[in-house]
């Protein structure tokens, strides 16, 4: 049986939870939040990480593409070569170019913190470019790689979302509106396990804002 450990108000945690509700893998979970977490299973005190019955492992998309191996009976991948290599690639521009670009903001977006008008400005311009050229590669076809959920899909699903209210809050204006993300997230929002996803997010973020007011 597979362990998930880590919280569901993260969205690392959450591409991989999703992946494995898609897959109809069965695993349990294990609430473990950041500074509580095994230092034997995840080294540098990530999460998510993933026991195993052979050991664990961290790194979320290093755990998406073992689950993608290890139970390839209903795939999130491309059985091409390349349309494999495209749903790499957009998995990449949104964990790198998108998420943890708008990550810097999250501090003053979401948890009461202050980014200087500096930084918002760096990150504004690195954010236009960052997401103009994801829209050259996204298809939005209903899903983000064509017309198959992917991997792509379980990373799009939980940080897109994060990248549209952090820039919304901080700049005025949602820097995803020229692309069709809206319409691409009430989509998948249809699925029943982004919608089981998103239910225990909402869940778990109350009761880790509480554990930060005391």
């Amino acid at each position: 049986m597979l362990t998930l450990c880590g919280f569901s108000a993260s969205n690392y945690y959450n591409k991989v939870k999703l992946a494995l509700l898609e897959k109809g893998v069965p695993f349990e979970e294990e609430l473990d939040w950041v500074g509580e977490t095994d230092i034997a299973c995840s080294p540098l005190g990530k999460v998510p990480y993933l026991k195993t019955d052979q050991g664990a492992m961290s790194e979320s998309t290093v755990i998406l593409e073992y689950v993608e191996d290890a139970y390839p009976q209903k795939p999130l991948m491309p059985q091409d070569a390349f349309e494999a290599a495209k749903v790499r690639e957009l998995l990449r521009y949104i964990e790198l170019h998108l998420e943890l670009v708008a990550r810097n903001l999250y501090p003053e977006a979401f948890f009461g913190g202050k980014v200087s008008e500096t930084a918002k400005e760096k990150i504004g311009q690195q954010l236009e470019k960052n997401i103009a050229a994801f829209g050259q590669i996204a298809k939005f076809s209903p899903f983000v790689a064509g017309s198959q959920f992917t991997l792509a899909d379980c990373a799009a699903a939980v940080h897109l979302p994060l990248v549209a209210s952090a820039t919304k809050i901080i700049y005025g204006r949602d820097y995803m509106a020229g692309l069709p993300v809206r319409e691409y997230l009430k989509t998948v929002g249809e699925r029943a396990t982004v919608q089981k996803v998103n239910a225990d997010r909402k869940a778990n973020t109350e009761l880790m804002l509480a554990r930060v007011k005391k």
